[in-house]
Protein backbone atom coordinates (compact mmCIF):
# COMPACT_ATOMS: atom_id res chain seq x y z
CA UNK A 1 0.00 0.00 0.00
CA UNK A 2 3.03 2.13 0.66
CA UNK A 3 4.70 1.41 -2.67
CA UNK A 4 0.94 2.66 -4.41
CA UNK A 5 1.17 6.19 -2.80
CA UNK A 6 -0.93 5.30 0.14
CA UNK A 7 0.13 6.37 3.82
CA UNK A 8 1.73 10.24 2.91
CA UNK A 9 0.46 12.99 5.28
CA UNK A 10 1.81 16.68 4.64
CA UNK A 11 5.89 15.61 4.44
CA UNK A 12 5.58 11.90 5.80
CA UNK A 13 5.44 9.25 4.30
CA UNK A 14 4.97 5.60 5.30
CA UNK A 15 1.88 6.48 8.16
CA UNK A 16 -0.26 4.11 9.27
CA UNK A 17 -2.19 3.09 12.12
CA UNK A 18 -2.02 -0.73 13.42
CA UNK A 19 -4.03 -2.24 16.21
CA UNK A 20 -4.02 -5.90 17.29
CA UNK A 21 -6.96 -8.61 18.00
CA UNK A 22 -8.01 -11.73 17.21
CA UNK A 23 -10.03 -12.59 13.96
CA UNK A 24 -12.46 -15.62 13.27
CA UNK A 25 -13.04 -17.54 9.92
CA UNK A 26 -15.25 -21.07 9.25
CA UNK A 27 -13.59 -21.82 5.75
CA UNK A 28 -16.24 -23.50 3.51
CA UNK A 29 -16.02 -26.24 1.33
CA UNK A 30 -14.65 -24.07 -1.78
CA UNK A 31 -12.38 -21.87 -0.41
CA UNK A 32 -8.43 -22.23 -0.33
CA UNK A 33 -7.20 -21.41 3.71
CA UNK A 34 -3.86 -20.16 3.94
CA UNK A 35 -4.40 -20.98 7.36
CA UNK A 36 -7.07 -23.83 8.96
CA UNK A 37 -9.30 -26.34 7.79
CA UNK A 38 -12.17 -26.38 5.72
CA UNK A 39 -15.12 -26.74 8.02
CA UNK A 40 -13.35 -25.88 10.85
CA UNK A 41 -13.65 -22.82 12.77
CA UNK A 42 -10.38 -20.99 13.57
CA UNK A 43 -9.47 -18.11 15.78
CA UNK A 44 -6.02 -16.10 14.85
CA UNK A 45 -4.05 -13.10 15.91
CA UNK A 46 -4.39 -10.45 13.19
CA UNK A 47 -3.13 -6.54 12.82
CA UNK A 48 -5.31 -4.16 11.19
CA UNK A 49 -3.45 -1.96 9.76
CA UNK A 50 -5.06 1.69 8.66
CA UNK A 51 -3.82 4.07 5.73
CA UNK A 52 -4.61 7.53 4.31
CA UNK A 53 -4.91 7.92 0.47
CA UNK A 54 -6.08 10.35 -1.90
CA UNK A 55 -9.32 9.22 -4.23
CA UNK A 56 -7.63 9.01 -7.48
CA UNK A 57 -5.10 6.09 -6.30
CA UNK A 58 -8.14 4.42 -4.47
CA UNK A 59 -8.11 1.48 -7.70
CA UNK A 60 -4.08 1.01 -8.00
CA UNK A 61 -3.89 0.47 -4.05
CA UNK A 62 -6.74 -2.22 -3.48
CA UNK A 63 -4.93 -4.09 -6.87
CA UNK A 64 -1.65 -4.07 -5.49
CA UNK A 65 -2.80 -5.34 -1.84
CA UNK A 66 -4.84 -8.32 -3.91
CA UNK A 67 -1.70 -9.16 -5.16
CA UNK A 68 0.10 -9.75 -2.28
CA UNK A 69 -2.00 -10.97 0.04
CA UNK A 70 -2.08 -14.93 0.96
CA UNK A 71 -5.80 -16.06 0.35
CA UNK A 72 -8.56 -15.17 -2.17
CA UNK A 73 -10.70 -13.11 0.39
CA UNK A 74 -9.12 -9.49 0.86
CA UNK A 75 -10.68 -7.80 4.27
CA UNK A 76 -10.73 -4.49 3.76
CA UNK A 77 -13.04 -1.23 4.62
CA UNK A 78 -12.81 2.02 2.90
CA UNK A 79 -13.90 5.46 5.29
CA UNK A 80 -14.18 8.63 3.51
CA UNK A 81 -12.78 11.24 5.92
CA UNK A 82 -13.18 15.43 5.52
CA UNK A 83 -9.84 15.85 6.27
CA UNK A 84 -8.44 18.97 4.02
CA UNK A 85 -5.45 17.90 2.47
CA UNK A 86 -3.13 21.34 3.74
CA UNK A 87 -0.49 21.46 0.53
CA UNK A 88 -3.59 21.19 -2.09
CA UNK A 89 -6.03 24.45 -1.97
CA UNK A 90 -7.61 27.24 -4.78
CA UNK A 91 -7.05 30.88 -4.09
CA UNK A 92 -4.60 32.66 -2.73
CA UNK A 93 -3.50 35.50 -0.05
CA UNK A 94 -1.18 38.24 0.02
CA UNK A 95 -0.56 41.73 1.19
CA UNK A 96 0.88 45.05 -0.89
CA UNK A 97 3.47 46.67 0.22
CA UNK A 98 1.75 49.81 0.45
CA UNK A 99 -1.56 50.32 0.99
CA UNK A 100 -3.59 51.91 -1.72
CA UNK A 101 -6.73 53.55 -2.20
CA UNK A 102 -9.40 51.29 -3.04
CA UNK A 103 -10.64 53.53 -6.11
CA UNK A 104 -6.95 53.24 -6.72
CA UNK A 105 -5.96 49.73 -6.83
CA UNK A 106 -9.30 48.88 -9.04
CA UNK A 107 -8.05 51.03 -11.56
CA UNK A 108 -4.57 49.07 -11.67
CA UNK A 109 -6.38 45.61 -11.51
CA UNK A 110 -8.60 46.92 -14.55
CA UNK A 111 -5.40 47.74 -16.67
CA UNK A 112 -2.98 45.22 -15.34
CA UNK A 113 -6.01 42.03 -15.96
CA UNK A 114 -6.80 43.94 -19.26
CA UNK A 115 -10.30 43.62 -18.59
CA UNK A 116 -13.07 46.21 -20.08
CA UNK A 117 -14.85 45.66 -17.07
CA UNK A 118 -14.95 45.54 -13.26
CA UNK A 119 -18.05 44.68 -11.82
CA UNK A 120 -17.47 45.64 -7.32
CA UNK A 121 -19.49 45.91 -4.63
CA UNK A 122 -19.46 49.46 -2.51
CA UNK A 123 -15.79 50.18 -1.36
CA UNK A 124 -16.63 49.55 1.90
CA UNK A 125 -12.59 49.48 2.79
CA UNK A 126 -10.90 53.24 2.03
CA UNK A 127 -7.46 50.97 1.71
CA UNK A 128 -6.50 48.24 -0.18
CA UNK A 129 -3.46 46.09 2.26
CA UNK A 130 -4.77 42.17 2.20
CA UNK A 131 -5.63 40.82 -1.01
CA UNK A 132 -7.32 37.64 -2.34
CA UNK A 133 -7.38 36.67 -5.36
CA UNK A 134 -8.90 33.25 -6.90
CA UNK A 135 -8.83 32.52 -11.20
CA UNK A 136 -12.00 31.50 -12.66
CA UNK A 137 -15.74 31.11 -10.49
CA UNK A 138 -14.47 31.84 -7.60
CA UNK A 139 -17.63 32.94 -5.51
CA UNK A 140 -17.32 30.01 -3.21
CA UNK A 141 -14.12 31.06 -1.35
CA UNK A 142 -16.13 34.80 -0.72
CA UNK A 143 -16.30 33.44 3.11
CA UNK A 144 -12.54 32.10 3.08
CA UNK A 145 -11.03 35.56 2.10
CA UNK A 146 -13.51 37.42 4.56
CA UNK A 147 -12.52 34.99 7.54
CA UNK A 148 -8.78 35.76 6.53
CA UNK A 149 -9.56 39.79 6.92
CA UNK A 150 -8.63 40.40 3.27
CA UNK A 151 -10.06 43.57 2.33
CA UNK A 152 -10.94 42.79 -1.73
CA UNK A 153 -11.39 39.25 -3.28
CA UNK A 154 -10.42 39.28 -7.02
CA UNK A 155 -12.47 36.54 -9.01
CA UNK A 156 -15.18 36.34 -11.52
CA UNK A 157 -18.62 35.22 -11.85
CA UNK A 158 -20.68 36.57 -9.16
CA UNK A 159 -24.24 36.33 -9.54
CA UNK A 160 -26.56 39.09 -8.38
CA UNK A 161 -27.50 37.79 -5.32
CA UNK A 162 -24.07 36.79 -4.32
CA UNK A 163 -22.91 40.37 -4.07
CA UNK A 164 -25.32 40.58 -1.03
CA UNK A 165 -23.26 38.47 1.51
CA UNK A 166 -20.26 40.64 0.86
CA UNK A 167 -22.18 42.37 3.72
CA UNK A 168 -20.16 45.40 4.08
CA UNK A 169 -17.09 43.67 5.05
CA UNK A 170 -15.01 43.10 2.13
CA UNK A 171 -14.90 44.18 -1.24
CA UNK A 172 -15.84 41.93 -4.00
CA UNK A 173 -14.30 42.52 -7.67
CA UNK A 174 -15.22 40.63 -10.35
CA UNK A 175 -12.94 40.99 -13.48
CA UNK A 176 -14.37 37.89 -15.57
CA UNK A 177 -13.74 34.84 -15.92
CA UNK A 178 -11.35 34.93 -18.94
CA UNK A 179 -9.56 37.65 -17.57
CA UNK A 180 -8.81 35.99 -14.75
CA UNK A 181 -7.28 33.11 -15.92
CA UNK A 182 -6.03 34.30 -19.30
CA UNK A 183 -1.75 34.65 -18.04
CA UNK A 184 -2.16 30.97 -16.41
CA UNK A 185 -0.86 29.63 -19.77
CA UNK A 186 2.35 31.93 -19.10
CA UNK A 187 2.69 30.19 -15.82
CA UNK A 188 2.88 26.55 -17.44
CA UNK A 189 4.83 27.81 -20.16
CA UNK A 190 7.59 28.99 -17.28
CA UNK A 191 7.14 25.84 -15.99
CA UNK A 192 7.51 23.62 -18.81
CA UNK A 193 10.47 25.23 -20.51
CA UNK A 194 12.26 24.99 -16.86
CA UNK A 195 11.33 21.41 -16.41
CA UNK A 196 11.77 19.80 -19.98
CA UNK A 197 14.29 21.12 -21.81
CA UNK A 198 13.79 19.13 -24.99
CA UNK A 199 10.30 20.33 -25.06
CA UNK A 200 9.29 22.52 -27.30
CA UNK A 201 6.61 24.83 -26.27
CA UNK A 202 4.36 27.46 -28.15
CA UNK A 203 1.92 29.73 -26.30
CA UNK A 204 -1.34 30.36 -28.62
CA UNK A 205 -2.83 33.40 -29.70
CA UNK A 206 -5.91 32.53 -30.24
CA UNK A 207 -8.71 34.55 -27.71
CA UNK A 208 -11.54 32.09 -26.58
CA UNK A 209 -13.08 34.48 -24.53
CA UNK A 210 -16.82 34.48 -25.76
CA UNK A 211 -17.84 37.33 -23.69
CA UNK A 212 -17.52 40.89 -25.32
CA UNK A 213 -18.19 44.21 -24.14
CA UNK A 214 -19.87 47.08 -25.88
Amino acid sequence: MFASGAGSIGDYKNCSFQSFGIGTFLPKEDSQPSIGELGKQERVEEVKIEVIFPKNIEERMISEMRKVHPYEEVAFQIYILDNVFQDVGAGIIGELENEMDSSDFLEVVKNTMKTDCVRHTALVKNKIKKVSVCGGSGSFLLNNAKGVGADIFITSDFKYHEFFTAENDIIIADIGHYESEQFTKELIYDLLINNFSKFAVLLSKINTNPINYL
